[in-house]
């Protein structure tokens, strides 16, 4: 970042703690009408950027910034779109002619492209998780705050009807207290390295990982973005297999916990735990995630809400959580979901957070029958991205996965991902954002940041 021109940052700043207003498409300036297009850029072109693209369908698509010249014509794109290899030089350039920023990069540089995008005064969606690290997701919960933009988390089922249908049955009581939740998923499916474009899980040969030729199309000094990792580029780092590599993703905990996890998270505000512990776990090491893991986090009274406990799971059979008594839908449990434990009686949400039903199939027939509690919350029309597109144009409220919900819940998540990584018991300090018993931890929950990749000063 150093050398830069800042012409926008400085704009930016003269907006800082400005509050939250829809009807707009820039900082500071006045949106036209709710019927105009949005110019937005992409940052990450390819691979999942197809969920932004496809979410942003009617919009201006005017940029596109990738470290990996392949990926600009993998999805079809208005002709007029200018590509760029730096997204810190798209923005910069195009500072005038760009309203909002897609961020569909790997995980460790979500922060960096998302806050060069808030500091500019552009509303942004970034792709889940949030971010790579505790302090990363603290800051950009702040940056919302400081620079009023309209802030979205893409995560789909957030935006589905049935986890607002679970939090009408929580509410109404259906379930009285839940004081245990599970959710659950298999993986991560490791697969020998083929070379094929659904390629997301690969061991290397050997640790660390061997130095293999950079392609001629990628940028890896920029790939790399604020990780300080002396590793050299290994080709199952790029484009998909990131997410098994500590340095770069977050496992299976990255990759599904926000779907499966986000109704169980967000009714029951499982936030700020006391303590999260690894009760199990199996594999892994200082560069790759484990094969199995099972996770603890204890959490006080949250109001009227009754202590929980909340446990994720992932790996083969074994590490699934048990069946509740009232279970009889099946014989098992499915491949991955969620699982209430109440007072009055056991329920479920799928990997999406969706499809809420009691444990019990006759009970769910006879509740069914009965009539469900009525209809309190608003149904969200089109997912994540129009969710935003609307917001930025005055047509709708604020996105239901906004910063400040999804940086204490990516936070949430975190905290298990170092307790998988490192083992043992985390009590955690959520004020002073520590481990109060594990001082070792400090150097992951806020990492070191590469020289021209800081932005403490922004916040």
């Amino acid at each position: 970042m150093s050398g830069m021109k800042r012409r926008s940052v400085l704009k930016a700043g003269a907006v800082a703690g400005a509050a939250y207003v829809p009807a707009r498409f820039a900082i500071g300036k006045p949106g036209p009408s709710a019927n105009s297009k949005l110019n937005i850029a992409m940052i990450g072109a390819g691979n999942i950027a197809g969920m932004a693209y496809g979410g942003c369908k009617g919009e201006n698509i005017v940029a596109l910034a990738d470290v990996d010249s392949t990926m600009f014509p993998q999805w079809a794109v208005d002709a007029g779109a200018k590509t760029f290899t730096d997204f810190r030089v798209m923005l910069d350039k195009m500072e005038g002619e760009i309203d909002a920023v897609c961020i569909n990069t790997p995980d460790h540089t979500h922060f960096p492209a998302t806050m060069e995008a808030m500091i500019r005064g552009k509303h942004v969606c970034t792709q889940k998780p949030l971010t790579h690290n505790i302090w990363q997701a603290r800051m950009l919960k702040k940056a919302k705050a400081k620079y009023g933009v309209v802030t979205n988390m893409a995560v789909q089922g957030h935006t589905f009807d049935g986890i607002r249908q679970m939090r009408e049955w929580v509410e109404a009581g259906v379930f009285g207290q839940i004081t245990e939740v599970h959710s659950w998923r298999g993986g991560p499916p490791w697969k020998p390295y083929n070379g094929g474009e659904n390629d997301y899980w690969h061991k290397p040969e050997s640790f660390p990982p061997p130095a293999d030729a950079v392609p001629s199309y990628l940028n890896w000094d920029l790939w790399k973005g604020p990780s300080t990792t002396e590793l050299p580029f290994n080709k199952l780092y790029h484009p998909k297999s990131w997410r098994g590599f500590n340095a770069f993703g977050n496992g299976i905990f990255g990759d599904w916990m926000p779907h499966i996890a986000d109704a169980a998270v967000s009714i029951l505000d499982l936030y700020d735990p006391l303590v999260v512990e690894l009760e199990a776990s199996e594999g892994g090491n200082e560069w790759i995630v484990p094969d199995a893991n099972r996770v603890r986090w204890e959490f006080g009274k949250r109001g009227e809400k009754a202590p929980c406990k909340f446990y994720w799971h992932n790996g083969g059979e074994n590490y699934k959580p048990d069946m509740f008594d009232d279970w009889t839908w099946e014989n098992k449990l499915p491949f991955c979901g969620t699982i209430y434990r109440g007072e009055k009686q056991n329920g479920f949400t799928d990997e999406r957070s969706n499809h809420p039903r009691l444990a019990n199939k006759e009970a769910m027939k006879a509740f069914k029958e009965a009539g469900y509690p009525a209809e309190k919350y608003p149904r969200i029309q089109g997912g994540p991205f129009q969710e935003w597109i609307r917001a930025i144009k005055g047509e709708g409220p604020e996105p239901g996965a906004n910063f400040d919900f999804a940086a204490p819940f990516t936070e949430m998540m975190l905290i298990g991902v170092l307790a998988a990584r490192f083992g043992g018991r985390i009590e955690w300090d959520s004020k002073n954002m520590k481990a109060a018993n594990r001082p070792e931890l400090d150097a992951f929950i806020n990492e070191p940041i590469r020289e021209g990749w800081n932005y403490s000063k922004y916040l």
